[in-house]
């Protein structure tokens, strides 16, 4: 069951591609059309929306170009395996929010942040500076101070897991939560602590992070970021399996090209047998 948290109002600016392109997407995203299914042949879906062949083939472009469908010769419009849909897409990440989040987007969503951010944590204790401390303790205050089922609340923790990104040095982090900026803050309010335990739990586990990053302890702040995003999942109602706990690429102090060429190293080549 999908839980809608942010809503995009109809009519705002859009032309006509622009309202069928975002019409399909969502029809798309929230299962009307699932993967594989074939859509309405053009005559159909231009007279639906009573725009022209040319309004309607701009529109079919652009959800080709972010990976929603596939149109073949003889076979017709297809909606595309979930995998091959651009989920880093402005756009896409807007109409999902629209579709509604569920859990396997917040399952999606929790497993790109396993990827990213013990390792944005574990580069912020070792790069940060003093300011860059003060400012993420701040957003720890706020979250504080403000309601856990507020805006605010929701606000000022992304706000310091985009600080910490910052504080990473890695401007390719920064971007990543740039990008799924949306997305974050509406998995945030809906995984909200509101109960007094949760509440407390988060606040500390957010504490510990920071704590981490100020002491230069990478593991710590890593492990501490790992468990803040296992307890929003748990709160969401998702259990995930836990991951192996992170280690760092190659030791605090030593030189990057010693590093492995990967995090994630590729299993080993299997070689014919002479």
């Amino acid at each position: 069951m999908t839980t809608p948290l942010v809503f995009i109002p109809a009519g705002r600016g859009h032309s006509n591609q622009s309202d069928v392109t975002r019409t399909l997407a969502i029809d798309i995203i929230s299962g009307r059309y699932p993967e594989g299914a074939g859509l309405p042949r053009d005559a159909e879906l231009s007279a639906m929306f009573n725009v022209s062949r040319t309004v309607l083939r701009e529109s079919m472009k652009t959800l080709s170009a972010k990976g929603l469908i596939a149109a073949k010769a003889k076979v017709g419009t297809r909606v595309r395996e979930r995998a091959a849909w651009n989920m880093f897409d402005p756009d896409l990440l807007a109409w999902h929010l629209e579709a509604g989040i569920d859990k396997r987007f917040m399952r999606d969503l929790a497993d790109i942040r396993l990827a990213v951010e013990p390792r944005t944590a574990a580069l912020a204790a070792e790069r940060r500076t003093e300011e860059m401390v003060v400012a993420i303790r701040d957003w720890l205050a706020r979250m504080h101070a403000a309601p856990s089922d507020s805006a605010d609340f929701a606000d000022a923790d992304l706000a310091l897991h985009l600080e910490i990104a910052t504080a990473s040095g890695n401007p390719f982090m920064r971007s990543i939560g740039a990008v799924i900026e949306a997305a974050l803050r509406a998995s945030f309010r809906l995984s909200a602590p509101v109960e007094d335990g949760d509440r407390k739990a988060t606040l500390a586990a957010h504490g510990a992070i920071v704590d981490a990053i100020a002491a230069g302890d990478g593991q710590g702040a890593a492990d501490a970021m790992t468990e803040v995003i296992f307890n929003g999942l748990r709160r969401h109602g998702s259990t995930p399996s836990r991951p192996h706990p992170y280690r760092p690429a190659f030791p605090a102090g030593s030189s990057a090209a010693a590093a492995p060429a990967t995090l994630f190293p590729a299993p080993p080549i299997e070689r014919p047998q002479s």
